[in-house]
């Protein structure tokens, strides 16, 4: 079910689907969704839920799965990716594609005042606490510090514990 506030401005080259699953996308008072945003349900039954005046920039890709909550004035920025969901891959007799997906981590929370650099990937899982930061390019997959500046590399994860 599509929820979609009459304040809510989304381009019209934005893709977002309606689930078939029954799981409810929501999009708040003043949210900015750009061209080039996709927003799916797949990989389970969770809800996505934007909260008002949030920016989706271009490329941005949302993807159902455990749940996504996005709280108020949140800035994502160019083509990161919400992946609240993960495919089971450990049993070696069947493919991948055939062990469907692992348990639910808990979705995605975002709070309040976030701000995601361009390129992250933020995996289920993963909390976001009010007034964090996250740098371009970073993966995300466990919880951030509320008002913390947060910079990933290819190397190291953060959010998560080592």
């Amino acid at each position: 079910m599509l929820v979609i506030s009459r304040s809510a401005t989304i381009s019209k080259l934005a893709d977002i689907e309606d689930s078939v699953r029954g799981s409810r996308i929501e999009i708040g008072d003043d949210v900015r969704i750009d061209s080039f945003v996709k927003i799916k349900p797949a990989g389970g039954n969770g809800d996505i839920v934007i909260g008002k005046r949030c920016y989706l920039n271009s490329g941005v890709v949302i993807y159902s799965g455990n749940g996504v909550t996005i709280g108020e004035d949140v800035l994502i920025a160019a083509n990161c990716t919400l992946a609240a969901v993960n495919h089971e891959f450990r049993r070696r007799d069947l493919k991948i594609v055939e062990q469907r997906f692992q348990a639910s981590r808990g979705g995605i929370v975002i709070e309040d005042d976030v701000w995601i650099g361009a390129g992250t990937v933020v995996l289920d899982g993963a909390v976001l606490r009010r007034g964090c930061v996250v740098g371009a390019n970073s993966l995300v997959g466990g919880e951030l510090e509320p008002y913390s500046i947060n910079v990933g590399n290819p190397i190291r994860r953060i959010g998560y514990r080592e």
